[in-house]
C-alpha cells in the first residue's frame, strides 16, 4: 500500500467531489512532499460534490476514518495514512456515503508488513 502526501486526491462517492487536503506535520517528506498523518483526513472540507437536490445534503465534510491508517508505522506517535485510508461524509442519505483514496500523491514509497507478522507479501 501506498503512503499518502499531501498532494493525494480524495473523492466522495459521487467522484466530483474533491477532499481538502491539509498535512500536518513537517518531518518525513517523499519527493519533497509531506506524508499525511493520522486524522488528516478527518474533517475536512469537502468541495464540488454534485449530489444535489430538493431533500439531498450533498458531500461537505469528511468524517473520522474507517480504515486505512497503518498498523506499523508512525511519524512523531501518529499513523501514517495509506492508499487504503476510507470513511464517511456527511453527505445523504447519513451513513452511507464514503470518501476514498483516488491517488496517494507518490509512487515511490509503500508500507510493508515487518517480517514475522504473519503478511508476507507486499500490499
Amino acid at each position: 500500500m501506498k503512503v499518502l502526501t499531501e498532494d493525494a486526491v480524495l473523492i466522495c462517492n459521487h467522484t466530483l467531489g474533491i477532499v481538502d487536503i491539509e498535512a500536518t506535520q513537517s518531518l518525513v517528506t517523499i519527493n519533497g512532499r509531506q506524508a499525511l498523518v493520522e486524522t488528516n483526513p478527518e474533517s475536512r472540507r469537502i468541495k464540488g460534490c454534485p449530489n444535489i437536490g430538493a431533500t439531498i445534503k450533498p458531500c461537505q465534510n469528511t468524517l473520522r476514518v474507517q480504515t486505512g491508517y497503518s498498523d506499523f508505522i508512525r511519524i512523531d506517535g501518529k499513523r501514517i495514512c495509506l492508499d487504503s485510508v476510507e470513511g464517511l461524509t456527511d453527505g445523504t442519505p447519513p451513513g452511507t456515503v464514503n470518501y476514498r483514496v483516488r491517488e496517494p500523491g507518490q509512487s515511490f514509497v509503500s508500507e510493508k508488513e515487518p517480517v514475522g507478522s504473519g503478511g508476507g507479501n507486499d500490499a
